[in-house]
């Protein structure tokens, strides 16, 4: 999108105010459908830290997600957690993963998260 859709920025705007993480979306950006639920940024970045430093290769870059950034004015990105990526009947990762989209660059999008066949 050229012009972020104001009422995605609104939703985002009500996750990032912390009142819920409950929030499941499903957005299509650059071809991709993404599915899960959204985060406060500050959550969000936690949890990779926290990931990342569980990690024997990776742990080195925990602090970069660990500090957080004051932002002024709306959302610019949204932070899905417990997210997959879908590909025909299929979520990857199985587990669900960490994904952060540039609201900006989403082309489609629908209150809700699709559910999928892994058979």
């Amino acid at each position: 999108m050229s012009k972020p859709d104001e009422l995605l920025v609104d939703v985002a705007a009500l996750v990032e105010s912390g009142r819920s993480n409950q929030m499941s979306l499903t957005v299509v950006t650059g071809g991709a459908v993404i599915t899960g639920r959204l985060a406060p940024e500050a959550v969000w970045r936690q949890r990779v830290s926290e990931v990342l430093t569980d990690s024997a290769r990776l742990g080195e870059f925990a602090a970069i997600f660990g500090t957080t950034t004051s932002q002024e004015g709306p959302p610019t990105h949204l932070h899905f957690h417990v997210a997959r990526i879908l590909q025909g009947t299929v979520g990857i990762p199985e587990t669900g993963g960490m994904y952060r989209v540039s609201i900006a660059d989403v082309s489609a999008w629908t209150m809700g998260d699709f559910s999928y066949s892994d058979h």
